[in-house]
């Protein structure tokens, strides 16, 4: 334990943030103005270690600044903001001790994808990403996403925010919507039930969702709040709302009140945290 406290001392030596950037972070990010002064200075700590601990590659001509990487680590902490005690903040560092690298693109990227279909086929195509969470690797940015995401959050959008989700989500397998649990979650007495509340209670919001986008698509009804693209798999859905969920709560808990819940009890645990040790792998 002393060890740890040390390490982070002088992490937070090393990446101390200047107050000029840090106000620039915060003007920059206005749905940060939601958190109290006790919450935004533990974001603060949180921040450090995260740039003590990841880097930042500029790639195609891009500069990564300290502005440029802080803004990213911020957005990318909010998440963890509740996840771990506030004197031992590196504990919440853990949901992303599977990667270092954070490679920043100066625009939207072209993608290669495979994929095989029923029979077995090969097909190759394209597709243009801002962002990518890689499982076990690096995380991918475009600084526009990255730039606009105050503007972006009126819409319920966060690029930095959705690929970390990714990143959690991963924790226990490839991403499928259902990040690890803590035991106990929401008073369920054993694993089985803990996960069946999470599944039953998304499955039917994702379903709810992706008919809205059909009804939008196909037959003219008004346009969901939501991004159409959280239709297109359960582990999409869950980013897109969680980033809404952080950057836009009002709109959020509008449009999906049965999720709110879940998302309280996953990322600020009764008011309380649960690390990562502590969470139970599904069954």
């Amino acid at each position: 334990m002393w060890l740890d406290r040390w390490k982070a001392r002088r992490a937070l030596r090393r990446k101390a943030i200047p107050e000029v950037l840090w106000n620039h972070a915060l003007t920059a990010l206005p749905f940060l103005h939601e958190l109290e002064p006790g919450e935004l200075r533990h974001l603060r700590t949180l921040s450090s270690l995260f740039l003590d601990h990841k880097q930042f590659t500029g790639v195609n001509g891009f500069e990564v600044t300290d502005q440029v990487a802080l803004l990213v680590a911020v957005q990318a902490c909010l998440p963890l903001l509740h996840m771990a005690p506030e004197n031992r903040p590196w504990m919440a560092l853990e949901w992303y001790d599977d990667f270092v690298g954070i490679v920043m693109q100066p625009s939207e990227v072209v993608a290669r994808r495979t994929t095989h279909d029923d029979s077995g086929v090969v097909h190759y195509y394209t597709e243009v990403i801002d962002g990518e969470a890689m499982e076990g690797g690096p995380v991918m940015l475009s600084w526009p996403m990255v730039a606009d995401a105050a503007v972006l959050a009126m819409d319920g959008y966060n690029l930095v925010i959705h690929e970390f989700i990714h990143k959690m989500d991963m924790r226990n397998g490839p991403a499928d919507g259902c990040p690890p649990l803590p035991s106990g979650f929401m008073g369920h007495a054993n694993r089985s039930s803990v996960y069946q509340e999470w599944n039953q209670t998304w499955g039917v919001a994702y379903d709810d969702f992706r008919q809205q986008v059909i009804m939008y698509q196909r037959f003219g009804a008004p346009p969901p709040w939501l991004d159409a693209y959280a239709a297109s798999a359960p582990a999409e859905f869950f980013a897109v709302a969680c980033e809404a969920y952080f950057v836009n709560r009002t709109m959020f808990t509008r449009n999906f009140p049965t999720l709110v819940p879940l998302l309280d009890a996953f990322f600020n645990p009764e008011g309380g945290t649960v690390p990562l040790q502590a969470r139970v792998l599904p069954v």
